[in-house]
């Protein structure tokens, strides 16, 4: 889906920028190394770092950042995003055939294709992969997530009333896929770059059973590069490495021979790590980017991703709006992103990101348009929660906030603990930093009364920031439902598909809806500060599934 909107613009702008600098320098010191001597080419090696350990390499369980990264380096789909954020072909031999009713995509795939196995890549191994994701024995949160109400059937056989077989894909012959949709689904072209959207070697994966992608020897690969020594349960679960798989159809792109990963929570470990050249790049916190802003090296790339606080309406307190509207207001935003992360992150005050998406008709920025739905005004914050302490008879209210273990979690989350227990009276919030894995887990489990979370577009349009909030969403983990919100999603997505202008009216009143119920409370937008070795070319930032793409990066 070829759409051109301001985000893309400056995100190309930022790579650009991030690719001449990195330029800048070289060309003298190359100069100076090797003048009257033969020139050496640079070691073909990426040493990287992590927060987390990878949670799970089986694309149909996958629901994180760092899974969806490694998927993207380890195998590929259909279409790979270009530095565009155009689909491109992949697995997939040339652009799709689609139907005049844009209900059936034909798309034929390439014939030299492996896995990492010697097996090729076939049509069965998307069949299989898709209906293994929808199939409610799997459990997979992103399976019905991404195709309910997009595959045919898909919805049907999540519920457990048509066979898998009913799915709406069809191997015609090995290289011959057939896609029926449940309607024309205007961005379903991006949505094939997507990792729950990959394709598994059937065989292979039914005789790994559970152990499936729960270690590097429980996986095949088809991607650029093979996963090596990845195994949490093992001696040295915080190292692993991606090697250059050289049975892949486009090796002769792949110029990295090695990518090494190693999980480091603290910024301070990282920043020491990057200054005595053990990694290649190195996440900023706010009292690093002060010492640092300004070098060659320093990067700052903006993010349509989104902060907030998940508030779970299970707990008696936060089924109150007016608690809920008194804890979202009570957050001091604009110091939270002037001074915890300093990295170019802004306030956020609504459910979808600034320079995302646009008007169909008139080209405004969504944001532009519905302006700012939840603001910081602890004055009017105080009275909400006097309103809800008077609805609920009682004087107090105690809440488990659930948080990440990383410096920069820890630094956020005990400013945003501050700044509630300041401001509303009465109110104790008791935090669990944990671990990303255990945080996932507890997640999917409703385990929590507020949440600090985050969310990354699966594709462009404003419904990948909207559906999570229905409330039939697998996502939906904190009990919250609105008939008329759920509504207007509904229509959008069926009745509305083929109007761009009339289901774009009704995303812009369904935000509307969602933030003057306070479901969650929009905290930023987030833009990441970066050391980022200047020797490191190529490397395409993606604003929609993995961060980053390494097919094409190179040491130079």
């Amino acid at each position: 889906m070829r759409k051109s909107n301001w985000l893309l613009l400056v995100l190309a702008l930022a790579l650009s920028m991030f690719l001449a600098a990195c330029s800048g320098g070289d060309d003298t010191s190359e100069t100076d190394d090797t003048e009257g001597t033969e020139e050496s080419s640079p070691e073909q090696v990426l040493n990287l770092i992590e927060a987390s350990q990878i949670p799970t390499m089986d694309s149909s369980m996958a629901t994180d950042a760092v899974a969806f990264q490694f998927l993207g380096e380890s195998m590929e789909g259909l279409y790979r995003l270009d530095e565009d954020v155009v689909p491109q072909p992949a697995i997939a031999a040339g652009e799709p055939e689609i139907s005049e009713d844009g209900l059936e995509w034909t798309i034929t795939l390439r014939d030299d294709a492996v896995w990492s196995n010697g097996d090729p890549v076939t049509a069965n191994d998307f069949v299989f992969a898709w209906r293994r994701a929808v199939n409610p024995e799997t459990g997979s949160e992103y399976g019905p997530f991404m195709m309910n109400g997009v595959i045919k059937n898909a919805e049907a056989i999540n519920n457990g009333d048509l066979d898998i077989e009913e799915l709406g894909v069809e191997a015609v012959s090995d290289t011959e896929l057939l896609i029926t949709l449940e309607k024309a689904i205007p961005y379903f072209h991006s949505l094939l770059t997507f990792g729950t959207f990959l394709p598994l070697n059937e065989a292979f994966v039914t005789e790994q059973g559970e152990d499936y992608g729960l270690s590097s020897d429980n996986l095949l690969f088809n991607g650029p590069f093979t996963l090596n020594d990845w195994n949490p349960t093992g001696d040295n679960p915080d190292q692993w490495s991606l090697v250059k798989n050289e049975d892949y159809w486009d090796a002769e792109t792949v110029q990295l021979e090695t990518i090494n990963v190693s999980v480091v929570k603290e910024t301070s470990t990282a920043v020491n790590l990057y200054n005595t050249g053990e990694i290649d790049r190195a996440g900023l916190t706010a009292e690093f980017v002060e010492q640092y802003a300004g070098q060659e090296d320093y990067v700052t790339l903006p993010e349509p991703t989104l902060f907030y606080l998940k508030l779970n309406q299970a707990n008696e307190a936060l089924a109150n709006q007016n608690i809920r509207k008194a804890i979202a207001m009570s957050i001091g935003k604009q110091d939270l992103v002037d001074v915890i992360l300093a990295n170019g992150s802004v306030v956020s005050n609504g459910a979808v990101p600034q320079d995302f998406t646009t008007h169909p008709e008139t080209g405004e920025d969504f944001r532009a348009i519905n302006g700012d739905l939840l603001t910081e005004d602890k004055e009017t914050a105080q009275e909400y929660w006097e309103t809800g302490l008077e609805e609920l008879g009682v004087d107090s209210v105690e809440l488990r906030y659930l948080g990440g273990d990383t410096d920069l979690s820890q630094d956020m989350d005990a400013y945003i603990m501050d700044q509630l227990q300041e401001n509303l009276e009465g109110l104790t919030i008791d935090i669990s930093a944990v671990p990303f894995e255990e945080r996932i887990s507890r997640d999917e489990a409703s385990d929590y009364d507020i949440q600090n979370s985050g969310w990354g577009p699966d594709y462009i349009d404003p419904n990948t920031w909207l559906e999570m909030w229905t409330s039939t969403s697998p996502y939906m983990t904190m009990n919250y439902e609105n008939e008329e919100f759920d509504a207007l999603i509904s229509e959008a997505n069926n009745e509305l598909i083929t109007d761009p202008v009339a289901r774009y009216e009704n995303f812009l009143e369904a935000e509307k809806i969602l933030m003057d119920d306070a479901a969650i409370a929009p905290i930023y937008q987030r833009s990441r500060a970066y050391l980022w070795r200047t020797s490191v070319k190529g490397v395409i930032f993606n604003p929609m599934g993995a961060d980053f793409s390494y097919k094409n990066a190179y040491i130079e």
